[in-house]
């Protein structure tokens, strides 16, 4: 049934072809969330410990080295799902974000799984206020929630559920404000927490003049589908976060009309 061709003993179905580009696209998405990670190292040095297995236990025939090596990479497997634990966490974000069954299903509450509701976003503020801290070098970190819900993030801070306005964003930050150490989280188009904690990102491939509010930034979306926005402290300059990419220097008509 839906064959494609058939020449002696070689059989090639439409379902081969369909599993051959999911498989492909699997890995290409892996492949995109590890490349820029400790992982891909992570990744070639279990390689190539198991080709020195293969090599001594195959070829070789060398008993006592190959088995030892062989009960490492039978445990090892757990040992690399604890390893690997961001970059599965982010596959698994990608696909509940993108999933046709989560926005309709998951999303209305059915499962009681949490999400953000669907809301236009005041950006208008937001903008007006990274725009007034970059002239005055104050630095920010603001965390703009999507589909996911930053719960967790939020009950790290001080809860606030206020209204976005400019003045009340600028005010947070100021360096002699009890709140201005740590990220701001919207949600719901609202200022939902002050002074939160984010997971600062493990890439060892950023600059290395990048602080620990940039990589903050980096490390929140890189576990989430959330925007972070970044005014620098030195400069001044505005930066926008997503997807685990920081996007360094923008005016602020670019982030405007990402954000509408």
């Amino acid at each position: 049934m839906f064959d494609l061709f058939r020449v002696d003993f070689i059989h090639f179905r439409l379902l081969d072809l369909i599993d051959i580009l999911l498989v492909t696209y699997i890995f290409y998405r892996v492949f995109l969330i590890i490349r820029d990670s400790v992982a891909v190292k992570i990744l070639l040095g279990v390689l190539l410990i198991y080709l020195l297995w293969w090599l001594f236990a195959r070829v070789l025939h060398m008993t006592l080295i190959g088995t030892l090596m062989g009960i490492f990479i039978n445990v090892g497997i757990i040992g690399l799902i604890i390893v690997f634990q961001p970059e599965i966490r982010r596959f698994l974000v990608l696909i509940g974000t993108n999933s046709f069954f989560t926005k309709r299903f998951f999303k209305s509450g059915l499962f009681g799984f949490d999400s953000v509701q669907a809301s236009p976003l005041n950006a208008t503020p937001i903008l007006d206020a990274c725009q007034l801290l970059s002239k005055s070098n104050t630095g920010a970190l603001i965390v703009i929630s999507r589909a996911t819900s930053l719960n967790y993030i939020i009950e790290t801070g001080q809860k606030i559920a206020a209204e976005i306005s400019t003045p009340l964003i600028e005010s947070i930050f100021l360096r002699t404000a009890p709140m201005h150490d740590g990220a701001l989280i919207i949600e719901n188009n609202q200022i939902a927490a002050a002074r939160c904690l984010l997971p600062v990102s493990a890439n060892d491939n950023l600059p290395v003049h990048l602080g620990t509010r940039h990589r903050a930034a980096i490390g929140i979306t890189e576990n989430t589908d959330a925007i972070a926005l970044v005014v620098s402290e030195e400069t001044g300059s505005i930066s926008l976060a997503i997807d685990g990419e920081l996007h360094s220097n923008l005016k602020i008509e670019a982030i405007e009309a990402f954000l509408k």
